[in-house]
């Protein structure tokens, strides 16, 4: 039957429709018809009955003793689940990497229809066998995945929807997935937030298990997270070097490598055994990663490992091999025309409390404004930034609006404030507000219209005043037109819209390389042909990409002088003409300084913060 996704899909619509059973419900998505294509292939159609496929009661034992440990974790959250949707006709399944059920939980409304009636223990689920369905096709794609109705391959199993999650251990591995089915009518929406928690939590129990004989910390931008779901977790050996984290903690540290036998110090740029010491001294600790983001650790597990042959005791210093970088507050480079007049606009904005709208590439220092606007706004609470992009989909209104004790898998017992709360008094910036899910965009609209924050789970609602800041790399009202971003809430939130030029067309650009330089290490110089050679890099990462190659420059001899010969190798190599645009990027700006200060040759050295050689250089070779 050699149909493309799309023409199966109406085939099955025209069945439908003879059968009287099922409205129209148009295309489904991307992956909906890729599962499609995989059960075509595997020789299924539409019409087939629903094969009986279940293991012997052998097999299935021998299954559920190599499970044994990832079963005890799933039949505790299998169990809250049930719980949580008691009263929606629902059944819950855990199954192995081979898409064998293992364990059934369901209700009795549901386990009494005829639906149910190839879901039991030993029945196999795979889409090669079953056609598209929660558990099969999370299995085939690796990733969750919601099958709702019509949405199945097999019309036999139309009245059902489902939601699935693969649950991976410690290296990444499938070891089974989690399922939740209904009847199609009685579907729940948060079904889908529910189960893909419970397999997260079921994931932090394995890596913490797994790797119990390492030292696991948990991270967060927020020290009142570190005990939720929404927790980045990495195990490290004595020697310092990663063994395993989750997806949490790689979304958190995006841009860096984080990879089996990656070290410490190239993820957080501070040696291992001086930060362990920290850890045993105290609960909580202040870590930057290589980027410069500002993260909090906690030990959850063995808090006192063996540092090169030596047990650190608590309380202990350790012996580092150099220094620790200072932690310094970002310094405000604002030589830059463009960029001095977007300060100005930010302290005037929020002298008179509006919401601004910060736009920028990636890395030009939009949470570096941000800080600053909050520092001149001269409010006494907290400045919170949330970056919407690092936040799952199933926490993002808990994290964001609080929730109270209990109120989901994985939640602390004491509640939480949320991070809107808890900038109450001072600042809050959405980072990446692109990201917001739609139906938290309405939520935070209401909040700016009343300033009232109601906590999930709670029924009393709390006043809060901030100063909201928004940031983003990209166009919202591309976003808007397509439909991803309310208008409504882009209206309220770009009532001052500030532009960040990126790091590639800043006039201050030797000023920027010194003071980043400095983050880095106060003792470490750089030259001025290092500095020219630097500006003649695109800089996509722009700040954040310049900080990491200056730390991977001084990583293992600090406090140097940098010269060319140590840059060189950090900087990719350009494209065929890539170079030469850039090095008449770099001649036009030079010109331009040129004759706007009288064609003065020291004026412009000064002004944009390079050698007189090297304007002498670019002014020869730019357009007359």
């Amino acid at each position: 039957m050699d149909l493309t996704p799309e023409r199966q899909w109406n085939h099955a619509q025209v069945l439908r429709a003879r059968a009287g059973a099922f409205p129209s419900e148009g295309v489904p998505g991307a992956h909906i018809l890729d599962s499609w294509s995989r059960s075509m292939r595997s020789g299924l159609h539409f019409s087939d009955v629903l094969p009986r496929a279940v293991v012997l009661d052998a097999d299935l034992q021998r299954r559920r003793e190599n499970a044994a440990f990832v079963r005890r974790l799933a039949q505790a959250e299998l169990e809250t689940l049930a719980q949580q949707i008691a009263g929606s006709n629902f059944l819950l399944a855990f199954a192995d990497p081979d898409g064998v059920i293992l364990d059934l939980f369901s209700d009795n409304r549901f386990a009494m229809s005829s639906d149910d009636a190839g879901i039991v223990a030993g029945s196999c689920w795979t889409e090669s066998l079953c056609g598209t369905n929660g558990l099969g096709t999370a299995l085939a794609s690796g990733q969750p995945v919601s099958v709702s109705g019509p949405e199945h391959y097999l019309l036999h199993l139309g009245r059902i929807s489902c939601t699935a999650a693969p649950v991976r251990d410690a290296a990444g591995e499938v070891v089974g997935v989690l399922d939740a089915s209904s009847y199609f009518e009685s579907r729940q929406h948060h079904t889908q937030a529910l189960v893909r928690m419970a397999a997260t939590q079921m994931e932090n129990g394995l890596l913490t298990h797994q790797m119990r004989q390492h030292l696991i910390l948990a991270i967060h931008p927020r020290p009142e997270f570190l005990g939720t779901l929404s927790a980045g977790l990495m195990a490290f050996d004595d020697a310092g070097h990663l063994q395993a984290a989750n997806e949490r903690a790689r979304q958190m540290l995006h841009g860096l490598q984080v990879l089996p036998g990656s070290s410490f110090d190239t993820l957080f740029g501070e040696p291992f055994g001086p930060a362990v010491a920290r850890l045993n001294r105290g609960n909580e600790v202040g870590l930057r990663d290589l980027l410069g983001s500002a993260l909090v650790a906690r030990c959850i597990g063995r808090a006192a490992p063996r540092i090169a042959g030596i047990r650190i005791a608590p309380g202990a210093t350790g012996a580092p091999a150099r220094p620790s970088p200072p932690q310094l507050a970002a310094e405000v480079v604002a030589q830059d025309p463009a960029v001095a007049a977007a300060f100005e606009r930010a302290e005037a904005a929020v002298r008179m409390r509006a919401p601004i709208l910060i736009h920028g590439e990636t890395g030009t220092g939009k949470e570096v404004l941000a800080r600053h606007a909050h520092r001149a706004s001269g409010r006494s609470g907290q400045f919170v930034a949330v970056n919407c992009g690092a936040l799952p989909d199933e926490l993002f209104e808990a994290e964001l609006f609080g929730y109270v004790g209990g109120a989901f898998t994985g939640a602390r017992r004491e509640g939480s404030v949320g991070l809107i709360a808890s900038a109450d008094g001072g600042t809050l910036l959405l980072d990446e507000v692109r990201e917001l899910p739609l139906h938290l965009q309405a939520a935070l609209l209401r909040f700016l219209d009343d300033g009232v924050v109601r906590q999930v789970g709670g029924t009393t609602a709390r006043q809060v005043d901030v100063q909201l800041l928004a940031a983003t790399n990209a166009d919202l009202d591309d976003e808007v037109a397509a439909r991803r971003f309310r208008a409504d809430l882009l209206y309220r939130l770009d009532t001052i819209r500030i532009d960040l030029p990126p790091l590639r067309r800043r006039r201050d650009f030797s000023a920027a390389v010194r003071s980043v330089l400095r983050l880095v290490d106060t003792a470490a110089g750089i030259d001025d042909d290092a500095i020219e050679r630097l500006s003649c890099h695109a800089w996509p990462g722009n700040f954040r990409e310049l900080r990491s190659v200056l730390t991977r420059a001084l990583l293992l001899d600090p406090g140097r002088r940098l010269r060319v010969a140590d840059v060189e190798p950090l900087l990719p190599v350009a494209p065929a003409g890539h170079a030469s645009g850039l090095q008449q990027v770099a001649a036009d700006t030079i010109r331009r300084e040129f004759e706007r200060t009288g064609r003065s040759v020291s004026q412009t050295s000064r002004n944009l913060g390079v050698s007189r050689t090297t304007v002498y250089r670019h002014l020869g070779t730019g357009r007359a």
